[in-house]
């Protein structure tokens, strides 16, 4: 049945950024789509825990640090023995004029939303090649990877180079059966884009711009994500999806 193909039946996945939002979302879709999910946040995935039980183990990380890479990977085999899927979701922004912007602005996004994701791609890559049977790898990128963005240099600096990132890590490991894919989000109701909400003028401007009409919600994501993670996705490879409302067709 080609429904099957989509099923995530004895999956292990790791999704950063697990205790609100995106991360949140598609955490709960890997759980209802068969996986167990390890989700890392710098927080404690509390709700995430309560929506999804025994399927869902926190590990508490501040992913502003390559350190804490090993201990991810290490506790998730430990815990449900293996790992098949990666979800390069955590990431932060810093709004200021470019003019002024700090290099503490700057690097601080970086670490998070670029350095960190390669290095934390490449630990879970190896233990996929160990493993010997393939593996799913998914980046959330942005519209931003697309676009320039205003007044937010380091972040569109980050998402294009994830973009980038992606294709790069497709042509490389194809070859171990592993699918290196990214996700687009279109302006989204989340933490990141409570500021921009809560501007009534700028809220309206984007509004405006998407076919939809609306923002998106974590729900808008989850299916992109269990296609990305499913074998229904073997062989597309390298390609970063728009789920934006139409925003980039506009």
């Amino acid at each position: 049945m080609i429904l099957d193909l989509f099923g995530l039946k004895g999956k292990v996945a790791i999704v950063t950024g697990s205790n609100t939002g995106l991360g949140q979302g598609i955490c709960r879709a890997f759980a209802e789509a068969g996986a167990k999910v390890v989700g890392v946040s710098r927080r404690p995935s509390d709700e995430t825990k309560e929506m999804i039980g025994e399927a869902f183990h926190n590990v508490i990380a501040d992913l502003s640090s390559c350190e804490v890479i090993p201990s991810i990977v290490e506790e998730t085999v430990a815990k449900f023995g293996r790992v098949d899927i990666l979800v390069n979701n955590a990431g932060i922004i810093k709004r200021q004029d470019s003019l002024e912007f700090s290099e503490e602005n700057w690097d601080t996004v970086l670490n998070v939303n670029l350095k960190t994701v390669f290095f934390l791609t490449q630990a879970v890559a190896r233990r996929f090649v160990e493993q010997g049977t393939g593996g799913k790898i998914i980046n959330i990128a942005s519209m931003l990877s697309y676009q320039g963005g205003i007044r937010v240099p380091s972040y569109t600096a980050s998402k294009s180079a994830i973009r980038g990132i992606t294709m790069t890590l497709s042509n490389e490991w194809a070859k171990y059966g592993i699918n290196v894919n990214g996700i687009a989000p279109g302006y989204m109701a989340t933490n990141n884009t409570e500021q921009l909400r809560q501007d009534g003028e700028r809220s309206a401007d984007i509004l405006a711009r998407i076919p939809a009409g609306r923002w998106g919600t974590p729900a808008d994501l989850e299916g992109a994500a269990v296609f990305l993670a499913s074998a229904a996705s073997d062989y597309v490879n390298g390609f970063t999806l728009a789920v934006d409302g139409g925003w980039l067709g506009r």
